[in-house]
């Protein structure tokens, strides 16, 4: 299996921090290496690395792992290729246009017998079933919503497109806009949001700590959304299994 990770903030945040943990998954403290990426919103503008080697090994993860990129939504993922060859075209997250704007999204999971009608704009460039399922639930948003909906409504029509997806298998996944950030899971997910008063945290998987007091104001709020855990003095909470979270502006947004 693959792993997730997102961030969604009210302030342009980077991701360093969680980033130097998670990508010791791919290949090192974990057996994730084939492949790995990682996508940035900024404004409008959509920034995405991937790579087909390891995150643990690869020069790129060693940028962003030192090169603090500000952003509002950020979604990364390291492989377990399942579906589909190791190969640039199937490293996630994947990026499509809809309504004039960037669409982001990573899964964690394997789908069976899933062969959904594609009959528009989107089409898959590599084979992997996550790929097919984003090009799938971007065609059906488009059919039910002539232009971009509030995030109410847009989860709304989340809620009924991701069932028809999940029950092929597993479906963990990260879907973003720019405006805001969806989680679902079928099997493992969990966030923490980081507010003030702010305290210090430490890496599960590499010997690193941060006192985020030193680093952030009073007013800012940032939700971390992983597959398991990025450090080892955190409440995080996890989802329920077929469970949809909305995060704005670091907050998880309630029905």
């Amino acid at each position: 299996m693959c792993q997730l990770l997102g961030m969604n903030c009210n302030t342009p945040t980077d991701v360093t921090f969680s980033f130097a943990g998670f990508a010791q998954r791919g290949g090192r403290t974990d057996h994730h290496g084939d492949g790995w990426g990682i996508a940035f919103f900024e404004d409008r503008g959509a920034r995405v690395f991937l790579d087909p080697g390891a995150a643990a090994d690869s020069p790129v993860a060693a940028l962003i792992r030192s090169y603090p990129i500000k952003s509002r939504n950020v979604i990364s993922h390291i492989r377990k290729a399942t579906v589909g060859q190791v190969t640039l075209e199937n490293c996630h997250p994947f990026v499509r246009e809809l309504w004039g704007r960037y669409w982001v999204f990573a899964h964690n999971g394997d789908l069976k017998d899933y062969a959904p009608r594609l009959h528009g704009h989107f089409h898959p460039v590599g084979d992997t079933d996550s790929e097919l399922a984003f090009c799938w639930l971007l065609q059906e948003l488009a059919k039910a919503h002539a232009d971009v909906p509030p995030v109410a409504e847009l989860t709304r029509t989340l809620r009924e497109l991701l069932p028809q997806i999940a029950r092929h298998g597993s479906f963990n996944m990260l879907l973003s806009n720019g405006s805001a950030l969806w989680a679902h899971a079928s099997t493992r997910l969990c966030h923490v949001v980081r507010q003030h008063p702010f305290a210090s945290a430490r890496l599960a998987d590499q010997d690193l700590s941060v006192n985020f007091a030193e680093h952030t104001t009073p007013a800012d709020r940032v939700a971390v959304i992983a597959t398991t855990p990025l450090t080892s003095d955190e409440q995080w909470t996890p989802f329920a299994p077929g469970e949809l979270r909305v995060f704005v502006d670091g907050a998880r947004q309630v029905d």
